[in-house]
Formats: C-alpha cells, sequence, structure tokens
C-alpha cells in the first residue's frame, strides 16, 4: 500500500529539513533533529513527525547516493564483460564510500530506519552477488574470493583512503581508485 503524497507545504518542511542535514553531514556536525529543527526554522515537532530519529533523517540524506549506486550496479549488469562490470561497480561504490558522508554509517547500521533504505541495500547486495558471480564463472577473479572477503576489503580501501582528511573528497576518492586498483590487479586472473 502506497503513502498519499504529502501536502505542498510539508513537501517543502521534509525538503528544508534535508537540506539543513545534508549541510550538517556536509559539514561532519552531529545530526540532532532539535537543531536541524532549530537552523530549518521549523518547529522540532515538524522534523519530529517527518524523521522519528536522526538515523532516519541521515538515511533520508544518503538516499540519493544510494539510489544512485544502485542504478549503477543495475547498469553493471547489462556490461558484457564481466571484469570491466565488476571493476567498474566497485569504483562507483568506493567513490560513493568517500565522497557522501551519510553513506558508510547508513551501510555500518544494523538496522535500517526507513524501509526503502533496507530495499536499496537488498537491491544492491544481489547485483553484487550476481556480478562477482559472473566473474568467477569468467574465470576472471580468484575463484576464493567471496561477498564476505570483499565487504571488508572495501572498508579497508574507505579507510586508507580517509587517512588522508585533509584532502577533500574528490581527491580522498582518487586515493582510494587508486588502493582499488592495486587490490583488484592481486584478484584479476586474465
Amino acid at each position: 500500500m502506497s503513502t498519499p503524497p504529502l501536502r505542498k507545504d510539508a513537501a517543502r518542511n521534509r525538503h528544508r529539513i534535508v537540506e539543513i542535514a545534508r549541510r550538517y553531514v556536509d559539514d561532519g556536525r552531529p545530526l540532532q533533529l532539535n537543531d536541524v529543527a532549530r537552523t530549518a526554522s521549523i518547529g522540532v515537532a515538524t522534523v519530529y513527525r517527518h524523521f522519528s530519529t536522526p538515523e532516519a533523517l541521515l538515511e533520508a540524506v544518503a538516499l540519493p547516493a544510494i539510489e544512485k549506486l544502485v542504478r549503477r550496479a543495475e547498469h553493471a549488469l547489462t556490461e558484457p564483460d564481466p571484469w570491466m562490470a565488476l571493476r567498474d561497480f566497485l569504483a562507483a561504490a568506493i567513490e560513493t564510500l568517500l565522497t557522501d558522508p551519510a553513506v558508510p554509517p547508513v551501510f555500518a547500521a544494523a538496522t535500517d530506519s526507513l524501509e526503502h533504505t533496507g530495499d536499496l541495500k537488498r537491491r544492491l547486495a544481489t547485483a553484487f552477488t550476481e556480478l562477482l558471480t559472473r566473474a568467477h564463472a569468467a574465470g576472471v577473479i580468484d575463484s576464493s574470493v567471496t561477498e564476505a572477503d570483499m565487504t571488508p576489503l572495501m572498508c579497508g580501501i574507505a579507510y586508507a583512503a580517509n587517512v588522508h582528511s585533509a584532502l577533500d573528497p574528490t581527491e580522498r576518492a582518487t586515493h582510494g581508485l587508486r588502493y582499488l586498483n592495486l587490490l583488484l590487479t592481486g584478484l584479476h586472473r586474465p
């Protein structure tokens, strides 16, 4: 059952709340609903009506980047070359993790506050499984590498790139992509 569309004023308020939260996240400030309400010049009750927890608001901030990553994963499945498909998806994932500070904590969370977040994570996991399976079947990646191996490796790459915290996100992403290429060189079976 779908939810009815928001009234125009409610939609404006929701947009404003997410916009302010986006700024908080990008600035590295804690995402507190009362602070967001004050900055947005919106009543606290209105913020809580839209987002019952800071985690729900953080997910709303991260959703556009996660949706884009899901689209990239699903597009990678149309790539005829299994190695290129896997490599391009992993590069998109690293870039997303390093350029959008809202995404890593949403992926790391044990539970999801918004149903849509869980749906997107499942779609992403399904696409990644298929990409890795295709790469294994084509013999272009070490057959011993599992999905369970790739998650900490990707987290390690993001961590290593974030060591360069003085760099802007684009520069950190460049480092992350370099580290990913080094990892993939070791996993690739030409």
